[in-house]
């Protein structure tokens, strides 16, 4: 019951009062502005209650609105400081990445010498073949003929498999610059504490 009502409901009684002095007389009078006072007073007291019920609510409802704001606070700080961590490991691993890449290149390069020195030493020990005319150093000369093409067969599988290393670091390596370009991103969408917000 609002305030306006209870002083409309007390100038009643007192109107009502002085009607009934008016028209009864003094002890039904009495009796009905006791009442009216009784009804009165009822009707304050659960105004009060009313009133301290509303401001309880209001209360409560205020520690959760506080508490709900610093848990969001808390998960918002939580998320910025897993996204620069994420952040850091991905740059570290593009760096370790390009570093393998790197080193697999050279390796690379290295294993392509080798196999043109093989081949190279096939083409010689060819024409050496064509020259010979004993026996003995015709099965020495296939004898180092096999092992040379077994050295070029050995130097160009580790050519393949450099070359693999190098194409899955690359690939590697762009994934990485990926991941690191949307950590990147979404640590700058981490600020945004706008309720429809949603980070990827």
């Amino acid at each position: 019951m609002k305030t306006r009502e209870i002083i409309l409901i007390l100038i009643a009684a007192a109107f009502g009062g002085v009607a009934i002095v008016t028209w009864s007389g003094e002890e039904e009078a009495n009796a009905r502005a006791a009442k009216i006072s009784k009804e009165a007073t009822e009707a304050r007291l659960k105004s009060v209650a009313d009133i301290n019920a509303l401001n309880d609510k209001a209360a409560k409802e205020a520690a959760a609105a506080k508490k709900a704001a610093t848990q969001a606070d808390a998960a918002l700080a939580q998320t910025k400081a897993d996204a620069a961590r994420a952040s850091a490991q991905t740059t570290a691993d593009l760096a370790k990445a390009k570093e393998d890449a790197g080193k697999a290149a050279v390796k690379a390069i290295e294993l392509e010498k080798a196999r043109n020195e093989a081949a190279n030493r096939v083409n010689e020990l060819t024409a050496e073949l064509a020259r010979l005319r004993d026996g003995s150093e015709l099965k020495e000369a296939i004898a180092k003929q096999k092992k040379a093409e077994a050295d070029l067969e050995a130097a160009s599988a580790a050519l393949r498999e450099a070359n693999a290393k190098t194409a899955a670091a690359i690939t590697r390596i762009a994934e990485l610059e990926e991941e690191n370009r949307r950590l990147r991103e979404q640590a700058k969408g981490a600020g945004n504490v706008s309720p429809n917000y949603r980070a990827l």
